[in-house]
């Protein structure tokens, strides 16, 4: 099946699009069944993402990077989750979350000793999460104490996507807690750092093959020089930071929902019954008329916030609007394929099983539902604030 016909792109942009979604069919399509059954990425497939640009979209070229932008990056991450949700949220959380952060709060020094590995051989994760640390994000118990010209990082982390496989972690401790939120800081953590310890790996639900796993740091000795942004500034980055992860979270789920109404239509198209394909009666045709608007709209959705965040205008409210609809969107529409393709929809043996598993995550992640719609309240009782003074 060819690409959608996305009206809003450029035709260098749809030929972007058009082309990361060949790549995943010819070589992700092949092995998302293994891997989920697995519940980890094929290695042979993560040489291939850096090589075809994917996991520095929008680093600098004199870094190694394309120098591209936020909706270049969720493109690339929507067409992947056409195929598998898993590979996309590995090549999302490396372009939106740390990439974006050092190219954002590094210093010069930081970002010509990370950015080229960051496009060419490293995989990098984002560990603000803790036990007691979710949607009270700033509630975080890692510990981070001066001795000299280093840090004592002491603490666990928790949720941690692309961590069996990352080199480098953005991790979050407190400096001083008797600040609450305002001693936060951002550390540039090396994998291989003594003290620093991957734990378990989480057996998910669904995106089984990307990796969320535990961080331990046991009088983990980073370098003063390693505090990415400034010392007490880490709640700054890691909101910041977390606006724009949203925006491809949203993108995800897009993907995630057309990958399903892909395999639905083509079923329902060829599957006969009292002598004609199913999609011509007026039940279904109804049905996945409605699925395919709220994809659109979710769609739209998603691109005008990433247009938003690359002209430099507020879109705060509009990442979260995104995110929430596009993973409400998403799960409606794995569970009505599931029905549209019947019952071998409830197997493992057809895509869409898959797709509805991958798709709980979308309302969790990076801010739930309930948080984007905080968000979403905040911005518009500040927006009509302004108006009646």
């Amino acid at each position: 099946m060819t690409a959608v016909p996305l009206t809003v792109l450029s035709d260098d942009e749809q030929m972007f699009y058009d082309a990361i979604y060949d790549f995943a069919k010819k070589e992700i399509s092949p092995r998302v069944s293994a891997m989920d059954e697995a519940g980890k990425i094929d290695a042979d497939l993560i040489p291939s993402l850096f090589e075809l640009g994917l996991m520095g979209i929008e680093i600098p070229e004199q870094y190694g990077g394309a120098e591209s932008s936020i909706f270049t990056a969720i493109l690339a991450i929507e067409a992947l989750a056409r195929v598998d949700p898993s590979v996309s949220v590995f090549v999302d959380v490396q372009n939106t979350l740390v990439n974006n952060a050092i190219l954002r709060w590094g210093t010069e020094e930081q970002k010509a000793h990370y950015l080229p590995k960051m496009t060419s051989e490293w995989v990098g994760s984002y560990a603000l999460s803790e036990a007691a640390s979710g949607s009270d994000a700033f509630a975080l118990r890692t510990r981070a104490d001066l001795d000299g010209d280093e840090y004592v990082l002491n603490g666990s982390k928790l949720w941690i996507t692309n961590g069996a496989e990352s080199s480098l972690f953005i991790v979050m401790a407190n400096v001083n807690p008797e600040l609450g939120y305002k001693g936060i800081t951002s550390f540039l953590v090396e994998k291989g750092t003594p003290g620093f310890t991957v734990g378990k790996k989480e057996d998910k639900l669904g995106i089984r093959a990307s990796s969320t796993t535990e961080l331990l740091l046991e009088d983990c000795r980073v370098p003063a020089s390693n505090v990415l942004g400034e010392v007490g500034k880490g709640y700054k980055i890691a909101i910041e930071t977390l606006n724009e992860g949203r925006i491809g979270i949203g993108a995800q789920m897009v993907g995630l929902a057309q990958g399903a109404l892909d395999y639905a239509m083509s079923h329902m198209l060829q599957r006969e019954q009292f002598g004609k394909p199913i999609a011509h009666f007026q039940g279904l045709e109804f049905q996945y008329a409605q699925v395919a608007t709220d994809l659109e709209a979710a769609r739209l959705m998603v691109y005008n916030a990433a247009r938003l965040k690359d002209a430099g205008k507020p879109f705060v409210k509009q990442a979260a609007m995104a995110k929430l609809f596009a993973s409400q969107v998403a799960e409606r529409t794995a569970s009505m394929c599931i029905e549209f393709v019947g019952g071998v929809g409830f197997t493992k043996e057809y895509p869409v099983e898959k797709f509805y598993r991958d798709a709980k995550i979308g309302k969790i992640y990076e801010g739930t539902s309930n948080m984007q719609l905080a968000t979403i309240a905040k911005e518009m009782r500040r927006s009509y604030q302004r108006r009646i003074g």
